[in-house]
C-alpha cells in the first residue's frame, strides 16, 4: 500500500450511535488496504487485499467487540 493521505469515509447511522468506517489503500486493484471501523469509543483495524471482504470483516470484528463489552457489563 502506498503511504498517501487519500481515504474514503463511510458513516452508518444506527440506534445506538454512528458507525465510522475509514478505508485506505486498495489502489491499484489487487493491492492491499486497511479499514478502520469505530463506534462508541471502540475501534477495530483490519488489513486485506479484497476491499469488500475487508470491510465486512472489520464490521464483524467491531460487532463482536461491542457484544463482548455488553456481556462484561
Amino acid at each position: 500500500m502506498r503511504k498517501n493521505k487519500d481515504y474514503e469515509a463511510v458513516f452508518l447511522p444506527s440506534k445506538s450511535g454512528v458507525i465510522k468506517i475509514y478505508i485506505y489503500g486498495f489502489k491499484p486493484y489487487g493491492s492491499w488496504g486497511e479499514v478502520h471501523t469505530s463506534m462508541n469509543g471502540v475501534s477495530v483495524s483490519v488489513r486485506g487485499y479484497n476491499r469488500k471482504k475487508t470491510i465486512i470483516r472489520s464490521l464483524k470484528k467491531l460487532n463482536e467487540s461491542l457484544l463482548n463489552i455488553k456481556e462484561d457489563q
